[in-house]
């Protein structure tokens, strides 16, 4: 049974920083890429970054490119969300997801698994 743990989300204000971790357990991780998903109130699901098995590659949403950085902790089991220079337009819930064979995955269909969801909230 797999399970993530997913922590670092909270209030920030407009131009601060944040770091989202995602710890997952019950499977090999190095196995599996993983995404960022985000949904705000209102708002479908959407794509915000993913990484490849070894973290050699990487790929983010147009919204976030250059402020946000994904970043994988084999070691650890774990996946970050490094999140600067935020706006209040990032306000979201945030979710992690693992898949087998995701290669950019940007669509929810090419994960398999996901977490519970952490609360980003931006203050302007």
């Amino acid at each position: 049974q797999v399970e993530f743990v997913e922590s670092g989300g909270g209030l920030v204000q407009a131009g601060g920083s944040l770091r989202l971790s995602c710890a997952v357990s019950g499977r090999t991780f190095s196995n599996y890429a993983m995404g960022w998903f985000r949904q705000a109130p209102g708002k479908e699901r959407e794509f915000v970054a993913t990484i490849s098995q070894s973290g050699g590659s990487t790929y983010y949403a147009d919204s976030v490119k250059g402020r946000f950085t994904i970043f994988r902790e084999n070691a650890k089991n774990t996946v970050y969300l490094q999140m600067n220079s935020v706006k209040p337009e990032d306000t979201a819930v945030y979710y992690c997801a693992a898949g087998r064979y995701a290669v950019r995955g940007t669509t929810r269909q090419a994960y398999d698994s996901w977490g519970q969801g952490t609360q980003v909230t931006v203050s302007s």
